[in-house]
């Protein structure tokens, strides 16, 4: 196959990103890919104090744990005014989609790997990334690939309409961990709408997941989700939670 450009990309907020800069989490989500990124990105969005934020990100640039990050809140206009979206429009979705849709404007590689701060991969030799990307490249009909979710294989089948010997094939999208091509997320792909979408729970309002889905479902691409290996999606807990403990149950 031939060799392709990809970036791993993980987002925080306030109520994470101590986690993943002050821990271990973030180099352990990177490490579990098994796979050799060309970039390592993180998404900086909705914190208190950017500046000491930063600090923390410039010295896991120093140690190449990440390649950059980037300051969602000094793009959000262009990412809104480049996708033709406005802020209100997310009916309370915004920023759980501005990190994401700033990730992918500003994607360097050809292809990107996007985990939610709160997934991770199991422990694992396999290499999905390179099967997922060759069958991509060969079907424009699949728009996204990932591994299943919480061991949930059984789940994936009853989400698929088919499968071959390693893929679960449907539709569907989901923010917790995706592997895209860039430049088709680069297109004006955020503003329609199908009733299926509405499965989406209500509090996110019209968020990036909600709104990919509908496009994929109105324009019948599709999803592949691996039967090989599984991704673990665990929310943290609330910002009330004692620190250490924190760290204790996200090592």
């Amino acid at each position: 196959m031939e060799k392709v450009s990809v970036t791993f990309e993980t987002k925080c907020y306030e109520n994470d990103w101590k986690i993943l800069l002050e821990g271990e989490r973030l180099e352990r989500m990177i490490d579990r890919c098994n796979y050799k990124f060309d970039r390592k990105t993180l998404c900086i969005n909705n914190v208190d104090d950017i500046r000491i934020v930063r600090n923390r990100a410039d010295k896991l640039v120093s140690r190449n744990i990440l390649t950059d990050y980037l300051d969602v809140s000094e793009l959000s206009a262009k990412v809104l005014e480049f996708f033709g979206l406005e802020k209100e429009a997310f009916r309370g979705g915004y920023y759980y989609s501005i990190a994401e849709l700033a990730g992918i404007l500003f994607c360097k590689t050809e292809f990107l790997l996007h985990f939610s701060s709160d997934s991770i991969m199991e422990k694992s030799e396999h290499n999905w990334i390179d099967s997922a990307i060759d069958l991509m490249r060969k079907s424009p009909h699949i728009l996204v690939s990932n591994p299943t979710w919480n061991r949930r294989f059984m789940e994936a089948r009853n989400e698929s309409f088919s499968e071959d010997d390693k893929w679960f094939y449907g539709y569907g999208f989901s923010d917790q961990c995706y592997l895209i091509e860039a430049d088709r997320f680069r297109e004006k792909i955020y503003n329609e709408h199908n009733d299926a979408s509405e499965r989406y729970l209500k509090y996110g309002g019209d968020l990036f997941e909600k709104r990919v889905d509908s496009y994929m479902r109105n324009r019948e691409l599709i999803r592949i989700t691996s039967k090989e290996i599984s991704y673990i999606h665990k929310n943290y807990p609330k910002k009330s939670l004692n620190s250490k403990l924190k760290f204790l149950l996200w090592k």
